[in-house]
């Protein structure tokens, strides 16, 4: 007994040794992009938890697609269509016909559909990131077996173990023509903030709903997204991907409302389905409009589906985008009325009416912040000391490092820790490795043995991470 006790011992001495050298190399390489590049490319990131299936496919891949299946490609504005009406397309010719001057426009459309060469002074650069996903629905889902590989594989070679991926919208054509008068009705109850009110509303609209194919519309996706789950050979024991439902903010209302209540029924009836989201830009008109009606309708669901989780983008403004005073609440009507989980982006926190308060209470009831430095220095130009990232941490906010939308953005999950490091001195090795679990702990994995797996498999890869660094000294 004694033998083996001095065994663990030893063991436990070694351990600690390897990654007290992972830290001190790190220190070492701190104002080293390309040292540090070399440290994150090889150290185990766990999972990805903000992450856009569509934003996340490299725009070369959308581009391969429209040119396989010969397109329409509008020579001035680059434009691309599935199919153009006979003299009412002009401009509009065949890729198949672009001959040698197809490279100069395949460049051309890299650039509008990703921020490839973007100089920040031409164009918006939140309007130059938005825009990039009404182009990709020209490839359809035609390929969604390969964008999901393309995912994998990428997140293999980055050594990323897991990604929680908003992927697509379900289809659910259920006329709504006939609740026409909710919009008014909700609209009045928002403007007079009268919440009884609201809530009775939206339990008639759901009532409503109930009757009508919502059930249906979740049922047969999950169907299809379980085939092809399963046809791609997504999980395997080097990676794991779960999905995320997601629902459209700038609609109106009852649009909304029903692709919520649709998207959690999806989300309560599939293991592989974990959460629920709300995307598109925060400071669009309606999004703004619409913000505290959103969030009663999270309130709603929240009470008609208790088991299912959800994060939600709140947060993703920065002074100059909205009148200040819209930057004093979104976060924490996302916390305290909706109910989030995890917080996405969480950028304005520093500018929230009683910003301390509302800091202590993600931290004490354990309500992540998914970080995405990358995309909120494009995105807002937040970044450095401006990104709150240090004010999360210095309230003990748990923090998961993402990467939002990596084939729009150009970059990866590397990028974000090399950022991380470089930018945030005071944020040691440990703190970068605790943040690295906190994107399974904080996951919504329904399943206790692919959790338990995965943290298994993170220990390991830290394990034999934290011996190669050793092996540098």
């Amino acid at each position: 007994m004694k033998t083996i006790s001095i065994i663990l011992l030893s063991l436990f001495t070694y351990l600690s040794s390897a990654a007290q050298s992972a830290g001190e190399y790190l220190e070492r390489i701190r104002n080293n992009r390309a040292a540090l590049t070399a440290f994150f490319s090889a150290m185990p990131k766990g999972g990805d938890l903000h992450h856009h299936y569509s934003g996340s496919i490299y725009t070369e891949t959308y581009i391969n697609r429209v040119i396989a299946n010969n397109c329409f490609i509008n020579k001035r504005t680059c434009i691309v269509q599935k199919d153009t009406v006979a003299g009412k397309g002009a401009g509009f010719v065949r890729f198949a016909s672009l001959g040698d001057s197809l490279p100069y426009y395949k460049q051309q459309l890299v650039q509008k559909w990703s921020v490839k060469d973007y100089n920040s002074v031409s164009y918006p650069s939140d309007l130059q990131f938005f825009e990039t996903f009404g182009y990709f629905g020209v490839t359809s889902n035609d390929s969604l077996k390969a964008g999901l590989l393309e995912l994998k594989n990428r997140a293999i070679k980055e050594n990323v173990s897991y990604i929680e991926t908003m992927f697509t919208g379900i289809p659910c054509n259920v006329d709504l023509t006939e609740i026409n008068r909710y919009t008014a009705l909700l609209r009045d109850a928002q403007a007079r903030r009268d919440e009884a009110e609201t809530q009775r509303l939206l339990q008639e609209v759901y009532n409503w709903l109930q009757k009508k194919d919502v059930k249906t519309c979740a049922k047969q996706y999950n169907e299809m997204l379980a085939a092809l789950h399963q046809d791609a050979g997504i999980d395997d024991d080097r990676f794991t991907m779960r999905y995320q439902n997601y629902v459209v903010r700038v609609l109106q209302p009852l649009p909304v409302f029903k692709s919520l209540v649709v998207a959690f029924e999806s989300t309560k009836s599939s293991p592989l389905l974990v959460g629920v989201n709300i995307v598109a830009p925060e400071n669009n008109e309606t999004s703004m409009g619409d913000y505290w009606l959103h969030m009663q309708m999270y309130k709603f669901c929240h009470q008609q589906y208790p088991d299912v989780a959800y994060s939600m983008h709140a947060g993703e403004l920065a002074p100059g985008m909205v009148p200040p005073e819209e930057m004093t609440w979104h976060i924490t009507d996302a916390v305290h009325t909706a109910g989030a989980m995890r917080v996405g982006h969480g950028v304005d926190i520093p500018y929230e009416t009683n910003s301390y308060g509302l800091l202590r209470y993600m931290a004490e009831n354990k309500i992540a912040v998914e970080i995405n430095l990358v995309s909120n220095e494009f995105i807002l130009k937040v970044k450095n000391d401006r990104h709150p990232i240090s004010l999360y941490r210095q309230f003990g906010v748990p923090i998961v490092i993402s990467t939002d939308d990596a084939g729009v953005l150009r970059t990866n999950l590397t990028e974000q820790y090399v950022l991380l490091a470089y930018r945030y001195p005071h944020i040691s090795y440990d703190e970068i490795k605790r943040y690295v679990f906190n994107s399974i702990e904080h996951s919504f994995i329904e399943e206790p043995e692919v959790r338990k797996k995965l943290k298994s498999d993170l220990k390991k890869r830290f394990r034999e991470f934290e011996k190669k660094i050793a092996g540098l000294e």
